[in-house]
């Protein structure tokens, strides 16, 4: 299936996960745990106080030359929106895509994902692990902290105190 049919069959509707597409079009199904999508709450949170001239969004549909993958957090610039206002999906990947690694999610697997967002024009790729520890990657490799929000943490606190 192309994603424009995906995304509007109605059987598919308010689903309580999310659905990714291959390269043949087959439906690839992702349930999500609420400490995950905490950990995306809070990414985007970060985002929403701290960077500006941009916007974060949730579950970000980008097409890839494997099908259409869903970053589980993504940053747009002010430039990106007016290039690709609100495309879905994304035939450019938005400059950092984040991902928050579930413990049946391989590392192989989000390597695979991460290199599929840089062949689209990400300028980073993050993973936040289920302790919300974070890496950061550029197409050259992992970097010690983002180069292009060094504020950003390296780990995430998502307990309550």
């Amino acid at each position: 299936m192309e994603w424009r049919e995906v995304v509007e069959h109605p059987s598919l509707r308010d689903l309580p996960f999310k659905i990714e597409t291959n390269a043949e079009g087959y439906i690839m199904m992702v349930a999500a745990k609420n400490k995950h999508r905490e950990y995306q709450a809070r990414i985007s949170e970060w985002f929403v106080l701290f960077a500006k001239r941009g916007r974060a969004v949730s579950e970000c549909n980008i097409e890839t030359s494997d099908g259409t993958r869903i970053a589980d957090v993504a940053w747009r610039s002010a430039e990106f929106l007016k290039r690709n206002k609100y495309d879905d999906p994304y035939q450019e990947s938005p400059e950092v895509v984040v991902e928050v690694i579930s413990p049946s999610n391989s590392e192989k697997a989000m390597k695979v994902k991460m290199s599929l967002y840089f062949e689209r024009g990400a300028k980073e790729a993050w993973f936040c692990d289920d302790d919300g520890n974070m890496r950061f990657f550029n197409p050259q490799g992992e970097l010690e902290r983002s180069e292009l929000f060094r504020e950003f943490p390296g780990h995430i606190d998502i307990n309550i105190e």
